[in-house]
């Protein structure tokens, strides 16, 4: 199995559909299943939901043009999780120091929303993220639907392993973290605050690192 989805990847018709929409509608965008960012060899893995549509669709980079990624990489270069300036484009001199980002669905969905047999196809990919990852320590999952996809691609039940904002669970020499997306919606809302956002990000590295 490829690690990565192709270009023009066809697995999820709806998506596609969105993908062709956008092309025409943006044409400057990347419009095509975002790769994972980081190296195979890192120590922590960042799942998040899917692309942002004037985000991560727009640069083709995970989490880079939008704010959720204003949130992420702040508190990654804060803790050494990365080095470099983050400019909201994927030219900018941001590296990733032991860990690596990626989405549980690669491509766009409408309203920011995968259906479930979307996610289900694209668990492949993860799959095979995850398989390369030799070194993996930790686990960061964003949001519940990235938890559950994880979970589902692990083979892990759910109902032992549920979604909860700092939950930690360890799985043999990987520990499973969960937490709140770090949207812009769940930031105004106070779903999820800076503070508990800095909190996980710190259990992370630690996990990673022992």
């Amino acid at each position: 199995m490829s690690l990565e989805p192709s270009h023009d990847c066809r697995l999820c018709p709806r998506l596609v559909a969105f993908r062709e929409a956008n092309r025409g509608a943006y044409p400057e965008f990347f419009n095509a299943p975002v790769p994972s960012f980081g190296r195979a060899d890192a120590r922590l893995l960042i799942v998040g939901l899917a692309p942002g549509l004037k985000g991560a669709n727009r640069t083709g980079r995970p989490f880079t043009g939008d704010y959720a990624g204003d949130l992420l990489y702040k508190m990654l270069l804060k803790h050494g999780l990365a080095s470099g300036r983050y400019e909201q484009r994927p030219d900018d001199s941001l590296k990733l120091a032991g860990c690596a980002i990626t989405n549980a669905v690669r491509c766009v969905p409408p309203e920011n929303k995968p259906l479930p047999y979307e996610t289900k196809t694209c668990r492949r990919f993860l799959n095979a993220q995850l398989e390369a990852m030799e070194n993996l320590r930790a686990i960061l999952t964003l949001g519940k639907v990235a938890h559950d996809s994880l979970c589902d691609t692990l083979g892990l039940k759910k109902s032992q392993y549920p979604f909860q904002h700092g939950a930690a669970y360890k799985l043999d020499d990987v520990t499973l973290i969960s937490s709140y997306h770090c949207s812009r919606y769940n930031t105004n809302t106070g779903v999820l605050t800076e503070p508990m956002f800095e909190a996980v990000i710190k259990q992370a590295k630690k996990a990673a690192l022992s």
